[in-house]
């Protein structure tokens, strides 16, 4: 921003003013040195106004996007209140499959739906319908019925992309005893014979937990974006504690950054700041230590998602 290290806030806010939001968001953007953005495209908006389309954030950031569908927006979308309960499956598989074509990975938010805690099996085709008859019933919108979400979920398993999953903290609307990544062993043991990988997302303050399942299970990977720009400094602590058991090649990099630029460069310089002190601790081999940041920084992200 062409500002010395630790400027007053009111200088910042003014320098910001000056360069303009787009050339601010472009600078802020391109020191984070992102190469692939994964866009979950079910966020739309941050404190009502709309959010840079995923064109336009890669141009800015000169990075390149691919699309993460978020499945519960999908089906909000796809099945209005006129779609009839014994046709809602069909209609939203039928778009969960278009949407899939384009993306490199889909997402769950079941945590904030209704909890991690659910029955895992695959529910039949007459739970299903029953399930849609209420919730179209209601007017249909925001999808909670948790028939209808494990449904999504099993339906997000045959179509063989990663499922990314919110587990650990986030908004208000969440109930956060009920985001434990370890209430999903149910389900990521019946998931298991699919090979689908499933990718827990942020974890605090569940993610040795999280470690653990990726640990544990082959089809299971972790993710802590979120959560190392809110600890701060508790970052290298809490990564330290993640790699106690997540293996090198199942923990993934991101910054789980939407709506201000600077959550893209914190996001970065927190983890680089919180990886480089573990490395320094824990892997006294310079050419180990490199081959571990390579995997964590981007080559485990690229392998696990399709990426060139």
């Amino acid at each position: 921003m062409g500002l010395e290290p630790f400027a007053s806030v009111e200088a910042y806010l003014e320098r910001r003013r000056e360069l303009g939001v787009a050339e601010a968001t472009r600078r802020l953007l391109r020191a984070a040195g992102l190469g692939v953005c994964l866009v979950d495209t079910g966020l739309t908006e941050a404190a009502g106004v709309p959010l840079l389309s995923p064109e336009e954030l890669g141009g800015l950031a000169h990075a390149d996007v691919r699309e993460i569908v978020r499945i519960e927006r999908v089906a909000e979308q796809a099945a209005p209140p006129g779609t009839g309960a014994h046709a809602w499956a069909a209609t939203v598989g039928a778009a969960l499959r278009r949407a899939a074509g384009r993306a490199v990975g889909l997402k769950s938010v079941v945590a904030y739906r209704c909890g991690l805690d659910f029955e895992p099996r695959r529910p039949a085709p007459a739970e299903v319908a029953n399930a849609a008859a209420l919730h179209l019933a209601s007017g249909g919108g925001r999808l909670t019925h948790p028939v209808l979400l494990r449904h999504l979920l099993w339906e997000a398993l045959e179509l063989g992309l990663p499922l990314q999953l919110h587990t650990g903290f986030g908004d208000p609307d969440l109930v956060l005893h009920r985001s434990d990544p370890s209430l999903l062993t149910g389900f990521i043991r019946a998931a298991e014979p699919f090979g689908t990988p499933l990718v827990l997302l942020h974890g605090w303050p569940y993610h040795r937990q999280a470690a653990w399942l990726a640990q544990a299970f082959p089809h299971v990977y972790c993710d802590l974006g979120l959560t190392l720009t809110y600890v701060g400094t508790a970052a290298r602590r809490v990564l330290a504690e993640t790699l106690e058991l997540a293996p090198f090649h199942k923990l993934l990099f991101s910054t789980d950054a939407y709506g201000l630029p600077e959550l893209y460069l914190v996001g970065v310089a927190a983890f680089a700041d919180a990886l480089d002190a573990w490395l320094a601790e824990a892997v006294p081999v310079p050419a180990e230590a490199a081959r571990i940041a390579a995997l964590v920084g981007g080559g485990n992200a690229r392998r696990l998602y399709g990426l060139s």
